[in-house]
Parts: structure tokens; sequence; C-alpha cells
């Protein structure tokens, strides 16, 4: 099933999107596909799978501790892809940077993300403005290249990103790097409503999924009354760290806390 396929039927369910965000390899590689099943039980919709990178601009310091970790215990590329293929029963999004796609050459990255069945590929380094030649690649697979929109992205290079976007759109709901806050900030719902403007004046619509600082189930309730979805990050990975010594009650945990942010989700 594609992304957009997602969302459709998620629609005629009167559901929005719960997409969980997992970094492979923390806290180890085994370890992933076990979270990664916690989480589909617990009713998460996308499975956003990071890719760790030495230099991760657009993460706060609980996914880059997490990133860390996992390169040091030996997560590369190719084991990368061996975990994605591994977990079944989710559409699952590729999350890193540009580099480790140049380095693998792009039509074989994103040929591998075809064959271990990841749909979406998020490159928070990577501006639609150079994003040409990757796309032109995508056109031949079904692996969407999803953009970022932020509180300080203008009409025109909204127009731009909505021109190229399939998938969805990750729309930034604050300034700054992903983690955990207390409230949804008050800039999303009118970068919403602009963003929806745009999409009127292209002429195309595409689905948004609301990340960075949404921790809580009242947080997904919140963004799902004028978004397609909400991204949850930085709040699994905590957990995750919280419960290193006892396996069994951090994957109950997972379970638990996906169940009730997917709760948020479900259109009264």
């Amino acid at each position: 099933m594609t992304l957009e396929e997602t969302f459709k039927k998620l629609n005629i369910r009167n559901e929005k999107a719960l997409i969980g965000f997992v970094t492979a390899g923390y806290p180890t590689a085994d370890a992933t596909s076990e979270i990664a099943d916690a989480l589909i039980r617990g009713g998460v919709d996308i499975l956003e799978l990071g890719l760790p990178f030495s230099d991760p601009i657009a993460d706060g310091v609980t996914i880059q501790r997490a990133s860390e970790i996992s390169l040091r215990a030996g997560m590369n590329t190719d084991i990368y892809f061996d975990v994605a293929a591994g977990i079944k029963g989710v559409d699952k999004v590729c999350l890193t940077y540009y580099n480790l796609v140049l380095q693998r050459g792009l039509e074989q990255f994103v040929s591998d993300c075809e064959s271990s069945g990841i749909g979406g590929m998020v490159l928070p380094d990577l501006p639609v403005e150079e994003s040409k030649p990757l796309l032109k690649i995508c056109e031949g697979y079904e692996t969407d290249l999803i953009f970022i929109i932020a509180p300080t992205t203008t009409a025109k290079r909204m127009a731009k990103i909505l021109d190229a976007a399939a998938g969805f759109i990750y729309v930034v709901s604050l300034l700054g790097v992903t983690g955990t806050r207390d409230t949804v900030s008050d800039t999303i719902q009118p970068l919403i409503k602009s963003i929806r403007e745009q999409e009127v004046s292209v002429g195309k619509e595409v689905p948004l999924a609301v990340g960075f600082g949404i921790s809580q189930p009242e947080h997904v309730r919140t963004v799902c009354a004028f978004a397609d979805g909400a991204i949850v990050g930085s709040a699994f990975i905590k957990l995750i760290e919280e419960e290193l010594d006892s396996r069994n009650k951090m994957l109950q945990r997972i379970e638990n806390f996906t169940r009730s942010l997917k709760a948020g989700t479900k259109i009264a």
C-alpha cells in the first residue's frame, strides 16, 4: 500500500495518521524489530525508521544520543535495509540525511528502499530546489520523496514544495530541533491554514503530518483536529532510554503509549 493510499484509507475510517519514529539500531539492531512490532500492536499507521548519521542537524539531544549509540554499535546502511526489510505489517518511511544517499548512489538507495518495503524518504537537509535528480529517480519507484515545511517557509516556496510533493508533507510545528514539549506550538494552526491556501493555488492536495514536539495524546488530538496526521519521535526514544534494563517492560510501555496516542487520531 502506498502512503497516499494509507491516508485515504484512514480518512474513510474517520481517522488521522499516527506516525511513530524510532532510530534503527537503538538500543540494538535486533531490538529495533521488536520495538517496531510493539508500535504496530499499539496501532501506529506509519513507521518512520531513522538511519543514523554523524551530523543530524534537525535532531535534538534525545535522538542524537540514540543515533550515536546506534552508530557505535555498528549500524550502517546495509544493516539498516536488512532491519527495515524484516519489519512487516506497516508502511515505512526512512528518515536520514542526504550525504548517506549520495554515498550509496541515488538510484541504489531508492531501489534499496523499495526492496525493503520503504514507501517514503524524509531528508531534512535536501532543499526542494536541489531535489530534481532524486525526484526523477523516485518517479520510477514506489518510494516518495517527502518534503518539510516549517513556520519560516514562504508562500512561494510552499508552492514549489507542494508541486513536487508526494506521500505527505512533514510540517514542522516550531523552529529548532526535535524534542518533547509541554504544549503544541501556537504557530501550527496558522501554518496549516497557509499550506491549505497554497494547495488551492497549486491545485494539488497532499496530506499534512505535524511533527517536532508532539509527545502526548492531547498533542496528537490537537493537531489531528486540523492536520492529517501526527508524528511522534523523541517521546518514543525517551521511553526506550528509560527501560533499557527491562526489554519486556520497554515493549509493553511502547505498545500502551502508542495505543494512547492512536486514540487521539480518531475523529468523533
